[in-house]
């Protein structure tokens, strides 16, 4: 709630874009309140901040904790800032406790993860794990074309440190499910076993604008008809593959938009999903024979553009199994779960063990200002983040 005034809307959720003043000022934030609890803070090249607990041996890699403080234009309160407060909450309760770990501790904030500013989501940990280059992420512009790299500059977040030179043991994360699988089954603790595939594209469909009262329905080349039928079959290639299969089109541009002229033009995106890369493969094959079969039968040119890709991700079998059985020792009800949606630990995974932890949220909310999850789930989700990372301090090395 106190993070929550850094953005806050009229309607109770956040809009605090990356490197925004909004984001700046949350970032101070949490940099001065881990300094206070006696951590180190420091920035790499991409902007990432790192707020470290020292410990008793030094040598050793720090275990990290993290996600993410910006948000969606209209975000919510928990959505990655759930994972970067829990950091924080573990950090509190080993100082009031004086409890001292093998490992350096240090809660990471990574930057862009949203991709609301700057697109593609994730920039700053994709950097971190060697999805990206840093070139490609610093020359992102958002709308106004300011780059991600002069914002930085804008900010003051850059750092010395080579993003993704930065050594790790250990990543934990935790965050809201933002679905409805653990408030339904009535589950405190998600067990996350992996990220499922991901798959974007762009899909133009090219017809021929004309007066809409002057032109036979039988000689028409309708852009958007062509792209409504495509839509539907798009939706149909998920339901082929149910109840893993997921499709998305979450942006419709028709031209010319008049009311009394026929679509020549329309523009929309595909989001595809699976968690096996192998059918997301059959999927992505259904979905290109589909629309040219669609724009075939009804006259109209169209191309797809592949936007952005991720393979499924399986987490780290010895870290899953630390959450997994903090979960078990403190008393909560849990299941295993792979998370439907993208997250920092997907391209961090890529470089250090990782695993993350799900607390339900309500009605499965998220990416809205309504997002909301319950004070008892939030605790246990800390609780587990704090038991696995004393778990993994004492077994991994």
């Amino acid at each position: 709630m106190e993070t929550a005034r850094f953005g806050g809307t009229p309607k109770g959720g956040i809009c605090r874009l990356a490197l925004s003043d909004e984001d700046k000022s949350v970032r101070t934030w949490f940099a001065q309140t881990c300094e206070a609890l006696g951590c180190t803070v420091t920035y790499d090249s991409m902007g990432n901040q790192f707020a470290r607990r020292a410990g008793t041996c030094e040598t050793l890699q720090p275990i990290m904790i993290g996600s993410h403080l910006d948000t969606q234009p209209t975000g919510g309160k928990f959505d990655g800032i759930l994972g970067v407060l829990g950091g924080v909450a573990v950090l509190r309760a080993l100082h009031r406790a004086d409890v001292s770990t093998r490992h350096p501790i240090e809660v990471v904030n990574w930057t862009n993860e949203e991709g609301a500013r700057f697109t593609p989501p994730m920039l700053a940990s994709g950097v971190f794990g060697g999805a990206f280059t840093q070139e490609f992420a610093r020359s992102r512009p958002d709308k106004n074309g300011i780059t991600l790299g002069e914002a930085l500059e804008q900010t003051g977040f850059v750092g010395e440190e080579e993003c993704g030179k930065h050594p790790a043991s250990a990543y934990f994360e935790l965050h809201i499910e933002q679905g409805p699988v653990l408030e339904a089954e009535e589950k405190t603790i998600g067990v996350v076993q992996g990220v499922q595939a991901m798959r974007w594209y762009d899909v133009t469909v090219t017809g021929q604008d004309a007066h809409a009262g002057t032109t036979p329905m039988t000689m028409r080349s309708d852009a958007l008809w062509s792209a409504a039928r495509m839509i539907d079959g798009v939706h149909q290639v998920a339901m082929n593959h149910a109840p893993d299969g997921l499709s998305t089109v979450g942006i419709i541009e028709c031209l010319p938009a008049s009311s009394n002229v026929i679509p020549g033009s329309v523009h929309f995106t595909v989001d595809l999903r699976h968690p096996s890369d192998g059918t997301l493969e059959i999927m992505e094959k259904e979905f290109y024979q589909t629309l040219e079969a669609i724009a075939a039968s009804c006259g109209v040119e169209f191309s797809i553009s592949p936007t952005w890709t991720s393979d499924a991700v399986h987490f780290d079998p010895l870290c899953v199994s630390f959450v997994e059985k903090s979960a078990q020792n403190l008393g909560y009800s849990a299941r295993k779960i792979v998370s439907g949606a993208g997250h920092d630990a997907v391209y961090v995974a890529r470089v250090v063990p990782t695993a993350m932890i799900f607390v339900p949220c309500w009605k499965g909310i998220s990416h809205n200002e309504a997002e909301s999850a319950e004070p008892h789930d939030v605790t246990a989700g800390a609780n587990v983040l704090l038991h696995a990372v004393l778990q993994a301090d004492s077994e991994m090395a």
